[in-house]
């Protein structure tokens, strides 16, 4: 039995033995060793961001055709005047890269904060793993349609571009950890190859004129006027939301940015600004090109190339390189772009795998499994591949269900940042920032009606975050949550006091009125009555007021007060059965003295004192607390004493 056994728990060992905190990516623990300049850290951004060129130009030019130049245009206002400075009120007020979401966090309290974080998880996930899948079919593309590549890998997208996702599965697999000083070789000649072609477009366009008259033409023959120009690229311009899609990886990046000496960790000036010279280096590089692709190969490249099967479907500008620069030069860009695109998916698997620690563990929502780095590769590779095969490979049809991801989450950052504006009490900047709100909801709402498969995948996402989560909190609803116990000068004056028995009592009270002797004196004499405290005992009284039922983990700080012959010790906490099982186990540890705590008996129906436990943090207090002691100390004859009596 045990040799059929050993191959399962090496298997098992293998995929559990390295966790979550080891990994790479954007999200890993910030150190001074890793912190980089600013410009080198805008390169791991642009991974992510400049990679889109590889497909922008082409997903504009069928989404908005002739138009394609000027719906560009409203991206870059949008991306220069609302994005860029909204993300700089996320930098400063989230500057240890957890971005927007914390900001929400933060301004939505209680349960339906936490639920909220969950839903906006789902989106996250949905950006990053349609990042993987739209990056490796991209790739695909590029290596499916050079001129150079075997016969056997024309028309074969689909396949190749199931191996580069399970590829990466594998590497990760072995492990990953991206280097900064990759993203900048990668990034920068891509840039260049791509800044080349640019030029020679424009080139070809200024030495024959023929194609700017006929995309006048085009543009006259369907719209007429300006005006109507204008109004019906207001319309398109969600479809190239794309173009707006890595500011939220900027902000994550963050603890990789180096601040200057003497920064304060908690608000590093340094860092922040530095941030900001990030968000604006990535938002200009790629305002620039976002117009010059798109106008170039709207010039240059006949509409039918666009389409489904088109010779420029997927690689706009890898077709004018191999039209206008031959094919060496043109197999030097795709080798470019097919290397910046799979390390964009690396990145995006790396911070799909660094999500869910992020934000879950905080709120007890994270399963042990969650952590491991190897199950959750498998199944995300899984999920990956599946994605592949429903689109096709199709980077058109992929494109509506990233922009969702990345629109959802901008959306949620917008509103963050105008709640926040609003709170520091700027009117001007309020309003500004409200109007930003309503045209990224404009935009993803069009971009959901449009184009639905994003908004699905994202409700998975959704559904199995929060049924996950939920599962894991039930679970480990008795653990000890506190850190650590704090009291101060006063409760600590009642414990010595109380220490001169054999025993500690205490009596586990909810206060029902403000200080009123009265309420303590028939308290004990209840508990003289029901539970029998001994009548010389010195007894002290134990009040723990539930403040936010939705964390999980928190410093339980008791107050001493004395009301009029009483002594009561006060505290907050998320729960009142764990902060009790807590403070007794500490005066156990600290005095060498076993604590005996008395409780009365709760009336009503069991089922909905588990609800009102799980939900609200209290429910009947006596026997949780006596099963939050049986997890937390095994040995009976160690564990403090719960008495419970009534009628």
């Amino acid at each position: 039995m045990a040799t059929k056994g050993a191959p399962a728990n090496l298997v098992k060992r293998w995929l559990l033995e390295r966790e979550v905190e080891d990994a790479g990516g954007p999200e890993r623990q910030e150190t001074s060793r890793e912190q980089q300049p600013w410009w080198r850290v805008v390169c791991l951004t642009g991974v992510d961001y400049f990679s889109t060129l590889g497909y922008i130009p082409g997903i504009a030019a069928l989404a908005a055709g002739a138009l394609s130049p000027i719906a560009t245009v409203f991206i870059v206002l949008l991306t220069m005047f609302g994005v860029r400075p909204m993300y700089h009120w996320v930098a400063s007020e989230s500057p240890h890269g957890r971005g927007s979401i914390s900001m929400l966090e933060r301004l939505l309290s209680f349960w339906k904060g936490k639920l909220f974080v969950l839903a906006l998880l789902g989106f996250v996930a949905t950006d990053y793993m349609i990042t993987i899948t739209l990056s490796d079919s991209d790739a695909a593309t590029h290596l499916a349609a050079n001129p150079l590549a075997p016969d056997f890998l024309k028309g074969q997208e689909v396949a190749i571009t199931l191996f580069l996702v399970a590829l990466l599965g594998a590497v990760f697999l072995k492990g990953f950890r991206e280097a900064i000083w990759l993203s900048v070789f990668l990034v920068g000649s891509y840039l260049v190859l791509n800044l080349i072609v640019v030029t020679v477009g424009f080139y070809e366009i200024a030495i024959s004129s023929h194609g700017v008259v006929n995309w006048q033409n085009a543009l006259l023959s369907a719209y007429g006027n300006p005006l109507a120009m204008i109004a019906v690229s207001v319309l398109v311009f969600p479809k190239l939301a794309l173009g707006v899609s890595g500011f939220e990886t900027g902000v994550s990046v963050m603890p990789l940015v180096r601040g200057e000496e003497g920064d304060d960790p908690e608000r590093p000036r340094g860092r922040i600004r530095n941030t900001g010279k990030l968000l604006n280096a990535a938002a200009i590089t790629m305002s620039f090109y976002l117009i010059a692709t798109s106008f170039v190969t709207i010039v240059l490249i006949p509409a039918r190339a666009f389409e489904a099967d088109g010779p420029a479907n997927g690689r706009a500008l890898s077709y004018l390189a191999h039209e206008y620069l031959g094919n060496a030069f043109g197999t030097a860009y795709d080798v470019s772009t097919i290397a910046i695109l799979w390390f964009a998916g690396a990145s995006a698997m790396a911070g799909l795998i660094n999500v869910v620690p992020r934000y879950l563990p905080r709120y007890g929502m994270a399963p042990e499994w969650g952590r491991a780095i190897r199950p959750l590769v498998l199944v995300y590779t899984v999920l990956a591949c599946a994605i592949v095969v429903v689109f096709g490979a199709s980077t058109d049809a992929q494109a509506g269900a990233y922009a969702t991801g990345v629109l959802f989450v901008m959306t949620s950052a917008a509103v963050a940042v105008t709640l926040t504006v609003r709170r520091v009490g700027s009117r001007t900047k309020t309003v500004a920032f409200a109007l930003v709100t309503l045209v990224l909801a404009y935009t993803t709402a069009a971009n959901i009606i449009e184009r639905p498969d994003g908004i699905k995948i994202a409700s998975f996402f959704i559904v199995g975050i929060v049924a996950v989560s939920l599962a894991s909190r039930i679970r480990r609803s008795l653990e000890l949550r506190h850190k650590r116990v704090e009291i101060d000068d006063e409760a600590r004056h009642f414990i010595d006091e109380a220490c001169r028995d054999e025993e500690i009592h205490i009596i586990a009270h909810r206060r029902r009125s403000s200080d009123d002797p009265a309420e303590y004196a028939a308290k004990l004499a209840e508990q003289r009555d029901d539970n029998r405290v001994p009548k010389d005992a010195s007894v002290l009284f134990l009040e723990i007021e539930v403040e936010d039922a939705s964390e999980f983990e928190d410093v339980l700080e008791i107050g001493g007060v004395q009301v009029g012959a009483y002594r009561v010790l006060r505290a907050k906490s998320a729960v009142v059965p764990n902060a009790i099982a807590a403070f007794l186990l500490y005066l156990r540890d600290q005095t060498g003295k076993m604590p005996i705590c008395y409780f009365g008996w709760t009336e009503g129906n069991p089922f909905v004192y588990v609800v009102r436990y799980i939900l609200f943090g209290e429910g009947d207090t006596a026997p949780v607390t006596h099963e939050v002691l049986r997890e937390a100390e095994p040995d009976p004859e160690r564990r403090p004493s719960i008495n419970v009596g009534g009628r």
